[in-house]
C-alpha cells in the first residue's frame, strides 16, 4: 500500500547538498513535489518533498538523509491509503 507524505530537511552544511540531491536521485520514483529555499541570512537550505510510497520507502529515504552530517529530517503520512 502506499501513501502520500511529506519530508521536511533542513542543510545546515551546504558541502552535504551534493549528497542530498544524490539521494532524491535515487528515490525520484516515490517523490511528486519537491520545494526548495535557501535561506541565506542563516547560511542553511530548506526543503520539502512531497512523496508518494510504501511506508518503507518513505522511511529509507528519510533514514538516508538523516544520516548525511549536517542535515536535519523529519517526515509525516497520511492516514491516505492507495
Amino acid at each position: 500500500m502506499k501513501r502520500i507524505g511529506y519530508i521536511g530537511i533542513i542543510i545546515e552544511n551546504k558541502d552535504k547538498a551534493e549528497n542530498v540531491n544524490r539521494i532524491f536521485s535515487k528515490y525520484g520514483e516515490i517523490i511528486i513535489g519537491r520545494m526548495g529555499i535557501p535561506y541565506e541570512e542563516k547560511n542553511i537550505g530548506i526543503i520539502t518533498l512531497i512523496v508518494k510510497g510504501s511506508t518503507d520507502e518513505i522511511g529509507a529515504l528519510t533514514g538516508k538523509l538523516g544520516m548525511i552530517e549536517g542535515v536535519s529530517v523529519k517526515s509525516a503520512m497520511s492516514k491516505y491509503y492507495e
